[in-house]
C-alpha cells in the first residue's frame, strides 16, 4: 500500500516532466536522424563548416569561462556574507537578490549604456584622462562575459550562502587546534564541504550561459554569434528547421557531458556530495 502510495503522489509529476520535457526534446533530436541523405548528415554538414564549429567553440569558451569567473566571485561573496552576523547577512542576501527582480533583457540594455562609446564607463575614462576616444567595447565576446557574470553571479551566490553557513564552525575551530593554516582547512574541509553548492551552482551557471539568447544578441550582436542565437536564426529567420534541431541536439548532449565531468569532479573532492 505504501508502494502504490508513493507511486501515486510522483506519478502527477513524472508524467508532467515525460510530457513536457523528455517528448519534445526525443522529438527534436529524433528529426536529425530522418533526413534522406543520411542518419548523420546534419551533424557532417554542422562539424564541417568553420563557421558553425567557430560558434559553438565560442559558446563553450563563454560559458566555461563565465562559470570559472562566477564560482570565484559568488563563492568569496557567498563566505563572506555567510560569516556576518544575522541582520547584516539579511541585508547582503536581499542586495544579492536584487537584479533578480529585473528581466534579462533589462538588465542587458543597462550594459549597452553602460559600454556603449557615449556609455557611462567612456565617459568616465575620458574624463579622467585614461584614453582620448571612446573604445569600442560592445559587440566583443568581453562584453558577452561581463553581462553573463552580472547575470548568474546572484544565482550562485544564493546556492552557496546556504551551504556554507551549513558546515559546522565547530570543523573548522577543530582544523585549526589541530594545526592546519587556514589556506588548508579552506582546501581540507571548507571546499569538500561546499561541493555540492558549487556543483550545483556551476551548472545552473553553465547551462544558463551556454543556451542564453537575449544577452549575446544585444551584446554580441552578429560577430560574436553564440548557439543560442544561431538556433534562433535558423529555426525563425531561414526556416531550417532540421539545422535548429541539429544545434538544439548538440546543446543538448555537450551540456550532459559537462553536467556529468561536473559530477565526476565532485565525487573526486567529495564522494559523498554526489
Amino acid at each position: 500500500m505504501k508502494h502504490f502510495a508513493r507511486w501515486g503522489l510522483t506519478m502527477p509529476a513524472t508524467i508532467a516532466v515525460v510530457v513536457l520535457l523528455i517528448v519534445p526534446v526525443a522529438i527534436t533530436i529524433a528529426a536529425t536522424f530522418a533526413e534522406p541523405k543520411g542518419i548523420f548528415a546534419p551533424y557532417v554538414t554542422f562539424f564541417s563548416s568553420g563557421f558553425r564549429r567557430a560558434v559553438l567553440y565560442r559558446t563553450l569558451e563563454v560559458a566555461l569561462v563565465t562559470t570559472a569567473i562566477s564560482l570565484t566571485v559568488g563563492f568569496i561573496t557567498a563566505y563572506v556574507i555567510a560569516q556576518m552576523p544575522g541582520r547584516a547577512k539579511s541585508i547582503m542576501i536581499i542586495a544579492a537578490v536584487f537584479p533578480l527582480l529585473t528581466g534579462v533583457v533589462v538588465r542587458s540594455f543597462a550594459w549597452l549604456i553602460i559600454l556603449g562609446k557615449n556609455g557611462i564607463l567612456n565617459a568616465m575614462l575620458i574624463s579622467t584622462g585614461i584614453v582620448s576616444e571612446p573604445l569600442s567595447m560592445l559587440y566583443t565576446e568581453g562584453s558577452v562575459i561581463v553581462a553573463m557574470v552580472y547575470l548568474f553571479v546572484p544565482l550562485m551566490i544564493l546556492t552557496l550562502v546556504g551551504v556554507l553557513e551549513g558546515i559546522p564552525r565547530d570543523l573548522i575551530d577543530a582544523a585549526a587546534s589541530l594545526g592546519a593554516r587556514p589556506l588548508r582547512t579552506f582546501f581540507q574541509v571548507i571546499l569538500p564541504l561546499a561541493t555540492p553548492g558549487l556543483i550545483v551552482g556551476a551548472v545552473l551557471v553553465f547551462t544558463g550561459s551556454f543556451t542564453s539568447y537575449a544577452t549575446p544578441q544585444l551584446l554580441g550582436g552578429e560577430k560574436q554569434m553564440m548557439m543560442g542565437t544561431f538556433l534562433y536564426q535558423r529555426a525563425m529567420v531561414t526556416f531550417d528547421w532540421v539545422g535548429a534541431s541539429t544545434i538544439a541536439a548538440i546543446m543538448v548532449v555537450l551540456t550532459l557531458g559537462v553536467v556529468l565531468i561536473m559530477s565526476r569532479i565532485a565525487r573526486r573532492l567529495n564522494p559523498m556530495a554526489v
